[in-house]
């Protein structure tokens, strides 16, 4: 029971959180006044999934979660997990991007939207992340920063190093599974672009990726990869690559929870569209092989 009530940290991160839910509160009262009765409840219930996704967030780099990561690799795990799935899922269902904009001061949200919307000096920004939100660049993305920290020599200079563990490796997954899962999940003023055959394949090739990454971690080796956790912890008698399967376990086993619900829903919207089960397989494995030829070409 200790190593659930132990070992909490309050470091300033939760003020920035606090920071940003009454932000993210005088947004939604501005947005209150000027606005119809069901969009305001519709916001309400957007906001409580936001700040779900902020606590997930605290859960998952204040907690004990944290502080055994050190310690044993498949907690590390469930703390990447968190961080690239939960957090931003509901982070994105909370659609907290027009409420946090409208909270600055007097006019300056509606100013600054149209401001960079249409400014000149904000094209290269437009440009950049436009290119980030395309459909396949996020999902590619997604996908590279997951494999790239699993590298050994990458995972072990964020287990030395703390501002490489904070700022790049927890700062990419977050970032990197809000890109993602704005693919996926309707998150206003946002739009999705990518068809729901692409979607399909999208998360089938995500999660055979994490099978992957999980099988050549639990399977396919014989020796813990990481160094950081080929050490001894006085009372414990795990192994370093005992922990490394259980770690690897629960990626497979976590990447399923996330991508058979997700993928569930795509396809039956896929059928529906479609009209028939052999019509949607059809649409997807299309949309596969155009895919593939594309990158054939380049």
């Amino acid at each position: 029971m200790s190593y659930l009530t132990q070992h909490w940290s309050f470091d300033p991160f939760m003020i920035v959180v606090l920071v940003v839910v009454g932000w993210h509160e005088i947004g939604l009262a501005k947005l209150a006044r000027r606005s119809r009765p069901d969009r305001t409840r519709q916001r309400r219930l957007r906001s409580l999934w936001f700040y779900a996704g902020l606590g997930v967030l605290l859960l998952a780099v204040q907690s004990p979660i944290d502080y055994w990561s050190d310690d044993y690799f498949f907690v590390h795990m469930t703390q990447h997990l968190l961080l690239m799935f939960a957090a931003p899922t509901l982070i994105v269902a909370g659609a907290p991007w027009q409420p946090l904009l409208d909270a600055l001061p007097g006019r300056l949200g509606r100013e600054a939207t149209r401001e960079v919307m249409t400014s000149g000096w904000s094209r290269p920004v437009r440009a950049a992340a436009g290119w980030l939100l395309r459909p396949w660049v996020s999902v590619v993305t997604f996908n590279l920063v997951m494999v790239a920290w699993h590298i050994p020599d990458l995972f072990d200079l964020a287990g030395r190093n703390q501002a490489v563990h904070i700022w790049l490796e927890h700062g990419s997954f977050l970032v990197a599974g809000v890109l993602f899962w704005l693919q996926f999940i309707d998150s206003p003023p946002f739009r999705r672009k990518m068809p729901l055959a692409s979607q399909a394949v999208a998360l089938i090739g995500t999660n055979v990726l994490m099978w992957l990454i999980a099988m050549a971690m639990g399977i396919l080796t014989a020796t813990s990869w990481y160094a950081v956790y080929n050490h001894h912890i006085p009372g414990v008698t795990l192994p370093p690559f005992a922990d490394q399967q259980i770690g690897a376990g629960i990626l497979w086993i976590c990447g399923d929870f996330w991508a058979v619900p997700a993928l569930t829903h795509v396809i039956r919207r896929l059928i529906a569209e479609d009209g028939g089960i052999s019509s949607a397989v059809d649409h997807m494995l299309n949309r596969g092989a155009r895919r593939a030829q594309w990158a054939d070409r380049s």
